[in-house]
């Protein structure tokens, strides 16, 4: 990785980019992405396109999502106490003693998640923790004090974490889902234009926003750019920690590549291509498989106009939505791999239907 790329990474993880408030990190990835794309497309909710050899009949998406989970303030009580509604997935059980960052219009407050002590419970009646037990001391005397600090209902809420190494073969910190998503394409972009590469089709890298609370950003610019082709990415568990249950949620783990989903929603003949390519290039990968949906940007592209042939490549990551997530770098390093090795055999005149 150059100190380009590294910079990029932490800067890119660690700035804060809440489900519908992604303009911030949105930014940065253009500006790295800016060597690389010939034009972009940033359409009206925030999904960053950066578009590659535009023009060409055939079209070809990769995709990452670049908002991560939050909360919103819901209510301020007359002592200054911030009570919260959540903004995707956030999980109220990891919050207790945490920090963190309260995005005001013009600046980050300070807060943390408090918590009665031990020693005043009965501990016997311990129970984990719902939205409405959790709240956040912003160091306020009163609601007026909140108020004048500029937090109103309304304001989004992010947990306050760092990007961090692990042993020197993984990443841990808030928010890989899935930033890291958009940090791989960017790389992958990167590549191309580092080797030169003349792709015969246009390439899209997409960044969309609002995945977290029902895919809607590739739901709008999928209808924009109708590509023939997306290969989406995002994150699934590692399920080799405890407290998974194999049987029912597979078996995927941390450096070992990655994964493959099989699923409705993933046309057959594109995943078959990219298992070739995998192996082509002795990439080594995982395979997954979903019942209905993915659950991921790539039920948007499938299902789009009349639908697009899309796959998904996802990493494996521990520890998903809280402040800790994981990744092994060698996945990561093996996602832009296949992605890249996927878009130097696509010919740009590719028909994926079963028959004709």
């Amino acid at each position: 990785m150059s100190q380009k790329s590294n910079d990029f990474l932490y800067e890119y993880l660690n700035n804060a980019s809440p489900t519908g408030f992604e303009m911030s990190g949105q930014k940065i990835w253009l500006d790295y992405l800016k060597p690389y794309l010939d034009e972009k497309i940033i359409d009206i909710y925030g999904t960053a396109v950066a578009v590659i050899n535009p023009g060409k009949p055939y079209s070809v998406v990769i995709e990452a999502h670049a908002d991560e989970i939050s909360w919103f303030v819901n209510y301020i009580d007359e002592n200054g106490y911030l009570f919260l509604r959540r903004n995707g997935g956030s999980d109220a059980l990891i919050a207790p003693s945490m920090r963190a960052n309260i995005h005001t219009k013009d600046k980050v407050i300070k807060g943390i998640f408090g918590w009665p002590a031990i020693h005043v419970r009965d501990t016997t009646k311990d129970k984990a923790p719902t939205v409405s037990d959790i709240f956040i001391d912003c160091g306020a005397s009163n609601k007026k004090e909140v108020e004048e600090m500029g937090i109103h209902v309304g304001t989004v809420v992010t947990f306050e974490d760092g990007l961090m190494e692990l042993n020197e073969k993984y990443l841990v910190g808030r928010a890989l889902d899935n930033r890291i998503g958009g940090y791989m394409i960017a790389q992958v972009a990167k590549r191309l234009k580092d080797n030169n590469i003349e792709l015969p089709f246009t390439l899209y890298v997409v960044n969309a926003v609002q995945e977290e609370i029902g895919l809607r950003g590739a739901e709008m610019i999928v209808k924009r750019l109708k590509p023939d082709l997306a290969i989406i990415t995002d994150v699934t568990h590692d399920t080799q920690s405890p407290m998974y249950n194999k049987k029912t949620q597979g078996d995927m783990a941390c450096g070992k590549g990655p994964v493959i989903c099989y699923g409705p929603a993933v046309q057959n003949n594109v995943r078959d291509f990219i298992i070739d390519i995998a192996n082509e290039n002795k990439i080594e990968f995982q395979r997954q498989a979903v019942s209905r949906s993915t659950g991921t940007d790539t039920d948007s592209f499938a299902y789009a106009t009349e639908g697009v042939a899309s796959a998904l490549i996802s990493l494996p990551l521990k520890y998903m939505h809280t402040t800790v997530e994981m990744i092994a770098k060698s996945d990561m390093e093996a996602v832009i791999d296949l992605i890249y090795a996927c878009l130097l055999k696509v010919k740009g005149n590719e028909d994926f239907r079963y028959f004709s």
